[in-house]
């Protein structure tokens, strides 16, 4: 990786707020970073001399006048968010400014792949300036780098992390806070500066948004519904993970399993399959969904009791099917106070989508960074 230049302050300040507007003029640039013109003046000419900023066009004011108007140069790089999902890799390169330049797909198995793939496709010479991973666990931090704090992603992880580049920052963020951010500036939640996102899929897992903020915790753990004691019973003691083994995938498909009768036609192996049959009113497998909908929603009430985020977004494989909405909603008004629910309007794409945001502002910091004492 290309070492981003060292710059002044005010330089790096202007090359900050234009990754944020894509481009802009000196007096644009001049009102956004709370500068003077002569200050933007000389942080222009000492971006475009690192190549950090390059010259786009003019644009005409409403007296006749033309400005230059700037934009980031090829020495500004890029990065890749990388979203190593249950059952597939997803892969996007972005410029510092968000503008999408690659994208990739492939297995879980094939990961390593994958990034090759998109790596390949991005401008030829542009540094990287950061990666970030969305893993489906809590990261811990070990020496100078990061990686999965359980067995859960590690393995993967790490045959992932052979194709990347050496000496690029690697930042690992959990996949349901990556898809919570997405929510929070492109999805559902837009507009919207406290909710809860709730995934429900092969997992469960709880994106915390308060303030504009994705709640992480002392340990990177908050949201980690998995954790909550379960079954929590007179009588039964609350097993490890429990509560993700109920309401996972696998669970919903063997309750299918057990509700199947025998002149149903054959029985659902995939949950996508159960909803489609569900939506065209076979009975046992409304039945199902209409069971998974009250147990999201009193899960949801769990979150609610909490958080009272006022919002919650249901994502993840089943927990964005709207045929969960009327049950979850129901359930979690019997037990809770009113919170408005909504599904995710991203769907799957919403951990890489979110991953490529936080990638491109530690992007920019790293390249800004050079500008602190």
């Amino acid at each position: 990786m290309a070492a981003a230049p060292r710059l002044t302050e005010s330089a790096g300040a202007v090359f900050a707020v234009l990754a944020q507007a894509g481009s802009a003029t000196r007096p644009q640039l001049a009102s956004l970073a709370g500068l003077s013109k002569p200050t933007v003046s000389a942080a222009v000419a000492e971006l475009q001399g690192a190549r950090l900023a390059a010259l786009s066009g003019t644009a005409s004011s409403g007296t006749g006048r033309t400005a230059a108007v700037y934009r980031l140069g090829p020495a500004a790089g890029a990065v890749l968010a990388v979203d190593l999902g249950p059952a597939l890799t997803r892969v996007r390169g972005c410029a510092l400014d968000g503008t999408l330049l690659a994208e990739a797909t492939g297995s879980r198995a094939g990961a390593a792949d994958a990034v090759r793939e998109a790596l390949g496709a991005l401008p030829a010479g542009a540094p990287l300036r950061g990666v970030v991973v969305a893993v489906g666990d809590v990261a811990e931090r070990q020496g100078a780098g990061m990686r999965p704090a359980t067995a859960k992603a590690g393995p993967v992880f790490d045959a992932m992390a052979v194709a990347l580049p050496p000496g690029v920052p690697v930042h690992l963020e959990n996949n349901v806070n990556c898809a919570a951010l997405a929510e929070l500036h492109e999805g559902a939640a837009r507009g919207r500066r406290t909710f809860g996102y709730l995934r429900i899929g092969v997992g469960v897992g709880l994106g915390i948004v308060i303030g504009g903020r994705v709640v992480r915790g002392a340990n990177g753990a908050a949201g980690e519904l998995a954790r909550l004691p379960y079954p929590w019973d007179e009588g039964r003691e609350p097993r490890l993970e429990a509560l993700e083994d109920y309401m996972g995938a696998r669970s919903l498909l063997r309750r299918a399993a057990g509700a199947w009768r025998d002149g149903d036609g054959p029985c659902p192996r995939t949950t996508e399959r159960l909803f489609a049959l569900a939506a065209q009113g076979l009975e046992p497998a409304r039945a199902v969904v209409a069971r998974h909908a009250a147990d999201v929603g009193r899960l949801a009430a769990a979150v609610v009791a909490v958080l009272d985020p006022g919002l919650i977004v249901l994502g993840g494989g089943t927990g964005a099917d709207p045929q969960l909405l009327p049950g979850v909603r129901a359930e979690l008004a019997r037990l809770s106070w009113p919170t408005e629910v909504v599904s995710s309007t991203l769907g799957e794409l919403g951990t890489v989508v979110g991953a490529a945001r936080l990638a491109v502002a530690r992007g920019v910091q790293n390249v800004t960074e050079a500008s602190r004492p």
